[in-house]
């Protein structure tokens, strides 16, 4: 059985949304980042990315991690990747065109929307948003995120979803990448599409659920 090392309060909910998707069933570790805890080195904390315990599974000390048998992966869009092709169903890339169209927008959603994303994200966050600093911050993640987000908004004209006419792991992945930069609510203003096809994305059952899971979490 596969075991899923993470809370949902981090880039587990990839992985952790697309195994609800597929109802697939798997044990769940609920580690915590150890920079969140006042002290990670107390009696009673909870498991975190500090534990020798922890490090020995993954030396980076960040979640999450999947172990599958004998494997162990520590890189979230890998392991969503990797539990696609082989539980995923219509989920996963169904022949090798799909493959290489699925890597692409998952690598596209990890070089290209991530990091301005969580910009906007951490500035908003920590109330800077109002600061020159993170005016500024907050204008060259804009400004970042044009292209890419242009380049999504003409691939969907006339489509639903990425690739296959179907909801894949595609979507799921590069919704995710997405989701931090949603953040900021006039970002995806300008592009109609690709806010429709998020919310399309966020109105699955399945993300509705480990949203609410992800919320039960202490913040």
């Amino acid at each position: 059985m596969l075991t899923i090392h993470g809370v949902y309060r981090s880039r587990a909910t990839r992985p952790l949304w697309l195994l609800e998707e597929l109802g697939l069933p798997f044990t769940h570790v609920p580690v915590m980042q150890a920079y969140r805890l006042a002290d990670p080195m107390a009696a009673d904390a909870p498991a975190h990315t500090a534990t020798a315990a922890f490090r020995r599974l993954n030396p980076q000390g960040t979640i999450p991690v999947m172990e599958d048998g004998g494997m162990v992966l520590t890189e979230s869009l890998a392991i969503t990747l990797h539990i696609a092709r082989n539980h995923g169903g219509a989920l996963a890339p169904k022949d090798a065109i799909e493959a290489a169209e699925t890597d692409q927008w998952m690598l596209f959603g990890a070089t290209a929307l991530e990091n301005p994303g969580l910009d906007l994200m951490f500035t908003l966050a920590r109330g800077e948003a109002e600061t020159p600093e993170g005016a500024a911050r907050m204008a060259a993640a804009v400004a970042a995120l044009e292209r890419p987000l242009t380049r999504l908004e003409t691939h969907l004209k006339g489509r639903d979803w990425l690739l296959g006419g179907r909801f894949t792991v595609a979507d799921l992945m590069l919704a995710e990448c997405l989701r931090y930069g949603q953040s900021h609510a006039p970002l995806l203003a300008p592009f109609p599409l690709s806010s429709a096809w998020l919310a399309r994305c966020q109105a699955r059952p399945a993300f509705v659920t480990m949203m609410k899971r992800r919320a039960e979490e202490p913040a």
